[in-house]
């Protein structure tokens, strides 16, 4: 493979990082003590032209941990009425992480990267629940890094001028439906589609591959 085709592989985009987009609702906004209560990952995947897009989704309700704290506001706000009714079809949190990570693994090692990272719009508040989450279901091979992220609100306030999701996606032109909103299935795959959108015109700019000049030579 020549040095212009590796530089178009995902490995080598995110410096060895694995991209994993990652929204979930909750019950709140304090990781450790609030119910995690929805979540999706969505992996990515280059084409051969290097151009990013989704490849695989995995979504699950969850059940909230015993003792799990459950603010009403974010109940209305995210129209989790009932966590505790039977027609969510909700799992532990335990179980929806290990099929999480087991996918990501998979994908990981299939595209060659050393690691997961989490792409999440205001990805802090994300990645907190996935690690309190991970916490405590004692699951010790978290495949995400421990504290980077790539945030797409960031992102976007750079490309777009916008860090509100909905309002990022229409100026990206995109089709956002406020009424599917503030579901994690729906929230990811409008994540997803924004990360790659930028990161793709980034690219038909002209600002990857990044082709660094030797210095010496034009001495």
């Amino acid at each position: 493979m020549s040095v212009d085709n590796e530089a178009l592989t995902l490995k080598q985009r995110f410096r060895g990082y694995f991209p994993v987009v990652i929204d979930v609702e909750t019950a709140g906004f304090n990781a450790k003590t609030d119910a995690l209560l929805e979540i999706c990952a969505i992996t990515l995947a280059m084409d051969e032209h290097g151009n990013l897009k989704p490849a695989s989704t995995i979504h699950f309700h969850v059940e909230p941990f015993e003792g799990a704290n459950l603010e009403k506001e974010a109940l209305d706000f995210n129209g989790i009425h009932d966590p505790f009714s039977p027609l969510r079809g909700a799992v532990p949190e335990s179980e929806a992480l290990k099929e999480i990570y087991k996918l990501v693994r998979k994908e990981q090692k299939a595209a060659d990267c050393r690691r997961a990272i989490i792409v999440a719009h205001n990805a802090t508040f994300d990645h907190n629940f996935v690690m309190a989450a991970s916490e405590r279901s004692n699951l010790k091979r978290v495949p995400f890094h421990p504290f980077a992220t790539f945030d797409t609100a960031t992102l976007s306030g750079l490309a777009y001028g916008q860090t509100v999701l909905a309002k990022a996606c229409k100026v990206a032109g995109m089709d956002f439906d406020n009424r599917e909103a503030h579901s994690a299935l729906y929230d990811t795959q409008k994540t997803a589609e924004l990360f790659c959108g930028i990161v793709n015109k980034w690219k038909a700019l002209g600002g990857w591959p990044i082709v660094c000049e030797d210095v010496e030579h034009n001495k």
